[in-house]
């Protein structure tokens, strides 16, 4: 395997794989990156076997096709290294590759491109285009929200489900629960098809997707997204998610509505003094206000009050303040509208102009 191409032409494709390339592994394989070379197309495949991700790139001189497998993070590591516009020449045989760039020259450990695992697909059950921003403004809205290591392994990822001409995403940790809709042109067979995508494979896919239009296609097992120079291949999380839509609130009656920076100053300001572990904040709505109490076991205090439109019964209702924040940090609206029932009824937060298809459920905590 010989080939030439710039330095950039190498490490843009690098940088998009090696996301998912683990530094300790159990299979030495898996810390390398598959190098395979068919006419002047090289591509480059990334793996952890739940997520793979594939990059590609044009040579500029194609001299010995051929594969092979290098260390992911020290291929990457040379190419950040040479200075910008340099050119790099690699070439691989006899168990060794090596790169050359002007005065520098890199002899590296390979390993058998046979050995490298692929991330195997089965047949598909919906296809459908969407524009890339679409879909990373869907991710960026709810991702906040997925459980980190929770035993319920299907919270560790986010719900989509795909029905006539809608995307839907959803995630939840137990605590507080992100869903946001968006119209694409797709058609189902059946009433819904669904699909959880592992924690990893989220955070990837939104590092992943540029502005352009992507293919996505779910199967019963694996869900697939090729974009312009990258193909992002995922498992899914085999589990049944709960039935969100019993969490959102109905039949609320309390409304209040707010300036969202000045609500998002107020709550940051009073979460200074608030308890470190749970983060706890007591709010309390009365006409046309308001007001917000945090307290630590140093017994030390932190109020704040808030303008708001209200102007129903008053109400005592207590939060964990980050919950809140990480709300106000992703809604985009300048007026946010709270719904809320009762001290004991979790609260519905949205874009106050109906403008976004975002909907927050948080629930309360006891203070």
């Amino acid at each position: 395997m010989k080939f030439s191409l710039s330095r950039e032409a190498l490490l843009n494709p690098l940088q998009l794989v090696v996301g998912v390339v683990e530094r300790r592994q159990t299979l030495p394989i898996l810390s390398n990156v598959l190098l395979r070379l068919e006419g002047n197309r090289l591509s480059m495949t990334g793996t952890d076997l739940e997520v793979e991700i594939k990059g590609s790139t044009e040579v500029v001189s194609s001299l010995e096709e051929g594969e092979v497998t290098v260390s992911a993070r020290k291929i990457l590591d040379i190419c950040r290294s040479l200075p910008e516009g340099a050119q790099v020449d690699f070439s691989s045989s006899d168990g060794k590759a090596q790169i050359v760039s002007g005065r520098s020259r890199f002899t590296l450990a390979t390993l058998p491109a046979n050995e490298f695992p692929s991330v195997d697909e089965g047949e598909q059950n919906v296809e459908f285009t969407v524009q890339g921003t679409v879909l990373r403004n869907l991710i960026d809205a709810t991702s906040f929200a997925m459980a980190q290591q929770d035993v319920r392994y299907y919270l560790n990822g986010m719900l989509w489900e795909v029905t006539q001409n809608q995307l839907r995403a959803v995630a939840t940790d137990g605590h507080r629960l992100a869903l946001c809709d968006t119209p694409c042109e797709v058609s189902v067979a059946e009433d819904k098809v669904t699909a959880i995508l592992p924690r990893k494979g989220i955070i990837e896919l939104s590092r992943l997707v540029a502005d352009d239009d992507v293919r996505v296609s779910i199967g019963s097992n694996h869900i697939r997204v090729t974009g312009g120079d990258y193909c992002f291949t995922s498992k899914l999380v085999d589990g049944a998610y709960p039935d969100y839509d019993r969490v959102v609130p109905k039949g609320g009656d309390k409304m209040v509505v707010g300036d969202r920076e000045q609500l998002k100053q107020a709550f940051g300001r009073t979460a200074i003094l608030s308890n470190e572990k749970y983060r706890g904040v007591r709010i309390e709505l009365v006409s046309g206000a308001m007001h917000l109490v945090a307290n630590n076991p140093e017994q030390e205090e932190a109020q704040e009050e808030v303008t708001v439109a209200y102007s129903g019964e008053s109400l005592e209702i207590g939060f964990n303040v980050s919950y809140l924040l990480d709300v106000l940090n992703v809604l985009k609206s300048s007026e946010i509208r709270f719904t809320l029932a009762d001290s004991n009824s979790s609260a519905l937060v949205e874009d106050a102009s109906g403008e976004s298809k975002a909907t927050y459920v948080v629930m309360p905590m006891r203070l």
